[in-house]
């Protein structure tokens, strides 16, 4: 039991970090809330549809910047995207720096626009680890959780099937 409860504080600080370190914002709070027992991956299914899609995003506008002759507005549409995905699931970090980003795209300036992307990869990277440890986490708890539960039942049972042997006996 106390490894449950060892396991659910480590979760809630490090969600807590994760807010606090500005990598996650309210939005991510807001759609672990559409999440319910009839959907109980939701999180996880939207996360990794944003990772899949940050991914192809990025070989995009890296493939866009090495161009001969690079086209902002392709960038800037890609960076676009790229910046209404982290926002949607609460990656606060990164849809910050697409920010900036698109202000480069704006102004053409091709070597801010290079960093900045380095530093979106940057980001990304972060959010994509530390949301993929704080799925592993919330598995593990949940999975502790089940199993002290099931390991209650079984007990309830067990003294329930000898007090009805009991009831029996003295019959």
């Amino acid at each position: 039991m106390d490894s449950v409860v060892q396991l659910q504080r480590q979760l809630a600080d490090y969600t807590t970090s994760l807010y606090n370190e500005g990598i996650l914002d309210e939005q991510f709070t807001q759609l672990q809330q559409l999440q319910d027992e009839s959907n109980p991956e939701f999180v996880v299914e939207v996360v990794s549809l944003f990772f899949e899609d940050s991914q192809r995003l990025l070989n995009e506008v890296t493939t866009a910047l090495d161009q001969q002759s690079v086209d902002f507005t392709k960038v800037d549409a890609h960076v676009h995207q790229l910046k209404g995905s982290s926002s949607s699931i609460g990656a606060q970090r990164v849809q910050k720096l697409c920010i900036f980003f698109r202000n480069y795209c704006e102004d053409h300036n091709i070597e801010e626009c290079r960093k900045c992307l380095q530093q979106v990869r940057i980001e990304y990277t972060l959010v994509k680890n530390k949301l993929q440890t704080l799925f592993k986490v919330t598995r593990a708890a949940n999975s502790s959780r089940w199993w002290v539960n099931s390991y209650a039942m079984r007990g309830k049972e067990a003294k329930s099937r000898e007090e009805s042997e009991m009831g029996v006996q003295n019959l």
